[in-house]
């Protein structure tokens, strides 16, 4: 990607509670698109920031016996906190109670008043209080319920101010079909145009004074508020200068980029296009819609006191392991499930035992047989030069994943060089160089591998800053050289300095001990006692137990089978049964070890389109992880491998 100018925007969050991993999960994410960016030289910008205004703020602030200014006052705290704490780094934090954004909105809505685009009118229409929005009776879902968030409308008939939205729909239409890269993922689009389908109606930008008093007083008539949204959506333009700052302004806005969760996707795709086309400014670039956490299936709801507290695992488990799963967990536009097990499982295998382990065996080999030094190359061979070569290749697929919103892609790239970089030591076996007295063969096979964390911890810097800055020190990387990181030093060849001193810390990622979590569990057992107590739970009716050996179809479901396509394929040294293989699944290149050798020769594998499963838990078998599990077929005379017919059908298909 070329040097440029780079704008990116999370939504400004309710201060009517505080901040759960939804919020943390966008702000994350926009800070390691930031901090890519950064590090590729281009001119970024950052924002973020609190919606204050609105039905639901006043409600929580009188709840809390305190005003509205108070209760925001109080409640962006929390935010400020947890983005410090997750290391993000933001340009700006706007609060929309702020005098420069309040007279940037007041002076939009009076432009608009002047140009008769704002208008006055009696209106009839069900309410919902917690997404502050209007419905006409045909949107409500079953029984006059919100169609967004499943809760009770109220009905309302009074006077209001209208933004004539409706005027924009055929325009808006034409644009978002021509612009293929506005609305990200392309479905995300495809819903938009679906709402767009039916005849758009003019936005209800106001709200009276005797119902709402906190928002922004309208300029025109002192008798009214501003809609929360009306007022929230300008900030994306009021915080980078406009109508104050022409100059900054010009030079973010024609590179802006939104993320929002698809739960805003109505107000970001139709609201804002068409107040943005109304004021006379051209469109963002993109507007990426991003799915839910999920707990297993299960939305996070506070109801279902299910919701995950960032703060609580960034305190437990460290800030840079929870941004790595937040980041490499979720494909962008899907939905993710979110629990422990899974977290733990990711941690130990991804950090703990890949990227943790190779830094460790380098480091100690080097320290028992180099004096902790760096040790010099000698000529290197051809698996020298492939591993370094496949290091490099990730830089590129990175940057080609972070400018196609496929970070978890680019970042399994990445981890794909780790992995190979263990593979590597178990190929070169340093450990028996060093036995042998190998010591120049040694030297380069340290060195060749110490190259690679540099370059992998230069890619994964964004996404854990701490970490890998240490891991940059452990390498000997002076604070100079990790302070002035850039992109561009990745690409560079033999920058480690033989003879220095590389510095021994602890694990980089200690394991996490199931036996451990199960001990923190029984901590408080009379604490739990006593909640189980306090609860009053209607008896389920008993379900008729299932025959042995029957399951669900829900429980069918949890297995995803994927085609998977063999890449190499090798026995496993001093096994007689055991294969190891690279396999490829869709964008992913992943290890498995089967029990096939017996059966198959390594070049009857290679090219076959087999079936596995992918979401099966890592596992490491003789030393060797396996990500997955192959099917097939087998009696008293032989093994069948489950394969699909024709060469050229595609890896990662769904099969069920």
């Amino acid at each position: 990607m070329d040097k440029s100018s780079y704008y990116v925007t999370t939504p400004i969050y309710y201060v009517n509670d505080k901040p759960h991993i939804g919020h943390a999960y966008t702000t994350v994410l926009a800070d390691v698109l930031a901090r890519y960016h950064r590090a590729k030289g281009d001119d970024t910008f950052f924002l973020t920031g609190t919606d204050e205004h609105g039905q639901k703020v006043q409600k929580a602030a009188d709840a809390n016996n305190m005003t509205p200014q108070q209760q925001c006052d109080e409640t962006v705290v929390r935010f400020q906190e947890l983005w410090k704490k997750l290391g993000i780094t933001n340009d700006d934090f706007i609060r929309t109670t702020q005098e420069r954004h309040k007279k940037i909105v007041r002076a939009i809505m009076q432009d608009l008043y002047d140009r008769d685009l704002i208008y006055k009118a009696e209106y009839k229409g069900r309410y919902c209080v917690p997404c502050e929005r209007f419905f006409t009776e045909k949107d409500l879902a079953e029984g006059g319920l919100c169609p967004d968030c499943g809760r009770p409308t109220d009905e309302i008939i009074e006077s209001n101010y209208f933004f004539r939205m409706s005027k924009y729909q055929d325009w808006l239409i034409q644009y978002i079909t021509d612009h293929p890269d506005f609305i990200q993922p392309s479905f995300r689009a495809n819903e938009t145009l679906g709402f767009l389908r039916k005849p758009l109606e003019d936005l209800c930008i106001s709200r009276p004074k005797s119902r709402l008093a906190w928002g922004i007083e309208l300029p025109f008539d002192s008798d009214y508020v501003c809609y929360v949204w009306f007022d929230a959506l300008i900030n994306y333009i009021s915080g980078i200068g406009y109508g104050s700052d022409e100059e900054k302004f010009n030079r973010f806005w024609k590179s802006c980029h939104h993320l929002i969760g698809k739960d805003i996707l109505t107000t970001h795709t139709v609201y804002w296009p068409t107040m943005l086309k109304a004021i006379g400014v051209e469109m963002p670039q993109s507007i990426f819609a991003h799915g839910w956490w999920l707990v297993g299936t299960t939305k996070m709801s506070k109801s279902l006191g299910n919701v995950v507290n960032p703060m609580d695992m960034a305190d437990k488990y460290g800030v840079d392991a929870f941004r790595y799963f937040l980041m490499a967990g979720m494909t962008l536009g899907n939905d993710a499930s979110f629990t422990e097990e899974e977290f733990i499982a990711r941690y130990n295998s991804d950090l703990a035992n890949d990227l943790g382990n190779l830094l460790s065996r380098v480091v100690k080999l080097a320290i028992k047989n180099f004096d902790g030094k760096l040790p010099k190359p000698g000529e290197f061979q051809q698996l020298d030069l492939e591993l370094g070569a496949k290091a490099h290749q990730a830089i590129d697929a990175l940057a080609g994943a972070v400018n196609n919103m496929k970070l978890d892609k680019g970042i399994d790239t990445v981890m794909n060089v780790v992995r190979a970089g263990n593979r590597y030591l178990e190929q070169t076996a340093p450990w028996t160089l060093a036995k042998n007295g190998e010591t120049e063969r040694l030297g380069t096979v340290l060195y060749t591998a110490a190259e690679v964390l540099r370059v992998v911890s230069g890619l994964l810097m964004p996404l854990m800053p701490e970490k890998m800055s240490e891991l940059r020190y452990t390498l000997g990387m002076t604070p100079e050289e990790i302070n002035a990181f850039d992109f561009d030093s990745l690409r560079n060849i033999g920058v480690l300095t033989p003879g220095t001193e590389l510095h021994d810390i602890a694990a980089l990622f200690p394991r996490i001990l199931v036996e451990d979590k199960a001990a923190c569990a029984k901590a408080e057992p009379k604490k739990q006692e006593k909640k189980e107590k306090a609860k009053t739970v209607k008896p389920k009716q008993e379900e008729e137990p299932l025959p042995e050996g029957i399951i669900t179809i829900d429980q069918f479901f949890k297995v995803q089978l994927k085609t998977a396509k063999v890449l190499t394929a090798e026995p496993v040294a001093n096994t007689e049964k055991l294969m190891k293989m690279t396999i490829e699944v869709g964008e992913e290149v992943r290890p498995l070890v089967a029990g096939i050798a017996q059966f198959y020769k390594p070049e009857e594998l290679i090219g076959k389109t087999i079936v596995v499963v992918a979401n099966l838990r890592p596992a490491v078998i003789r030393g060797n992880e396996s990500r997955g599990m192959l099917l097939a077929a087998k009696n008293e005379n032989g093994l069948k491998l489950v394969t699909i017919d024709g060469g050229d059908f595609p890896s990662g298909v769904s099969i069920g």
